[in-house]
């Protein structure tokens, strides 16, 4: 729901940004309500939502990162909402909703616009409930999430190239076959389902010094921020947005900022926020930080490395937050929500070995050279004394500015660390060769 005003649940037209008089006369008794405001999520309404999704979700663990600790000088206290059934916390939230329907609303089914954990959870929980689930997708949706969403009972509509154009399908089919909407985020009780993260957080540990939870469109950390600021208003909230993506930040700073990219951190990639979440998060969120996208890349393979999870970069975005900030948070006890895990396998292992590359453990050697017999081989002994190994090599010959008998070889080579590769480099430029170590961005 938008601040549109609602009438007996009528959306209301407006003249000029105003209900006129005449409007206001037309309705019903003159009952009036301008969309759901931050009293309508509290504390109550996110401990019903764990009364009614208990035993239907998984009360994921929350267990103390010793390595990561010590990485970040801070106490991490990691929440495995990837251990969902659909590896992601926002079946929570749309749980909680499916099951406030009415009878007639569930035997006509819900719709969602959505790419992301949102249609799976809906269409997971709407399936096992027996409750049709319609999800609009846009066309460019990968396959394996359309895949996943039918997996799991979704009927996936794709429609238009955008999210933008999807949602406005999505809302007329809404309207065509009497569905209800199920909003991702913008709705309190998908807010409310997303604050039992907090609860469970909370009854095993309440002393945090801050939380740390990452924002798309602001309902995790509406939901957080509820439960934190009524059993601990000492707890810092703190919200993490990817930097391409600052919508919420903007709108909560009030500065205009562009949103767009290429973000490993699809799943918080939104660029219009909330209109009720913003409210909340205004209300009882400290802050928001933004994360870039090294430290995104980082966060996701330290999770793997270390902790032996497999997180999305919007689940990694709370950690790459701390490890971009270390002063901020050094010291401090840290509750981080790894809020999802569904990261497309080929996408993990390039974050996977940039991380090598940023670590120096491999690297990319060009050397110019003579397009000669032996001339390779005689640069290969210079690894092998350096017990570098090589993985690929590429010759390029015609496209250079070289005279026609030089060559250009790209060595990708795996070491150590970053000091056997230096010394690799220093080896090679004392025997004359010219050499460039190709950087990572």
């Amino acid at each position: 729901m938008g601040n549109a005003p609602i009438a007996n649940g009528i959306e209301l037209p407006l003249a000029n940004g105003r209900l006129s008089a005449a409007d206001i006369m037309n309705v019903p008794n003159n009952t009036i309500k301008v969309g759901p405001t931050p009293a309508d999520l509290t504390i109550e309404d996110v401990r019903a939502a764990a009364v009614r999704i208990e035993g239907s979700v998984v009360k994921t663990p929350l267990m103390h990162s010793i390595t990561l600790s010590e990485i970040t000088g801070a106490d991490i206290w990691l929440k495995f909402e990837n251990l969902q059934f659909t590896a992601a916390y926002k079946e929570r939230g749309a749980l909680n909703a499916l099951l406030q329907l009415t009878e007639e609303q569930k035997e006509r089914g819900v719709i969602a616009a959505s790419a992301g954990n949102h249609s799976q959870g809906l269409s997971y929980h709407g399936t096992r409930l027996g409750v049709p689930v319609t999800i609009v997708m846009p066309r460019t949706t990968p396959t394996v999430k359309v895949m996943q969403t039918e997996s799991v009972g979704g009927d996936v509509v794709l429609e238009g190239e955008t999210f933008d154009e999807a949602y406005t399908r999505a809302l007329e089919l809404e309207a065509e076959r009497g569905l209800t909407f199920v909003h991702p985020f913008d709705d309190p009780h998908v807010a409310a389902g997303a604050g039992t993260v907090a609860l469970e957080m909370l009854e095993v540990k309440n002393d945090f010094d801050c939380i740390v939870t990452p924002i798309g469109g602001g309902g995790l950390i509406s939901g957080m921020s509820t439960v934190t600021r009524a059993l601990n208003p000492d707890i810092e909230v703190i919200g993490v947005q990817a930097r391409l993506f600052p919508s919420m930040f903007a709108k909560i700073k009030g500065e205009k900022r562009d949103c767009g990219g290429d973000t490993l951190a699809e799943g918080i990639a939104v660029k219009k926020p909330g209109d009720f979440t913003s409210q909340v998060i205004a209300e009882r969120v400290d802050d928001i930080l933004l994360a870039d996208e090294s430290m995104l890349e980082k966060a996701v393979a330290l999770l793997l490395q270390i902790e032996k999870t497999v997180v999305e970069g919007a689940g990694a975005a709370g950690l790459a937050a701390v490890l971009d900030n270390p002063e901020r948070f050094a010291g401090k006890s840290i509750g981080l929500v790894l809020c999802g895990g569904n990261i497309d396998t080929r996408l993990l292992a390039n974050v996977l070995l940039r991380d090598l590359a940023r670590q120096g453990r491999l690297a990319r050697l060009r050397v110019t050279l003579q397009d000669r017999p032996g001339a390779l081989f005689k640069v290969m002994r210079l690894f092998d004394a350096h017990n570098v190994n090589i993985i690929e090599i590429y010759h390029q010959r015609i496209f250079t500015t070289l005279p026609a008998k030089g060559l250009i070889t790209d060595i990708e080579c795996e070491a150590r660390d970053a000091d056997q590769v230096e010394r690799l480099v220093a080896a090679l430029r004392e025997a004359h060769y010219k050499v460039q170590v190709v950087e990572l961005n």
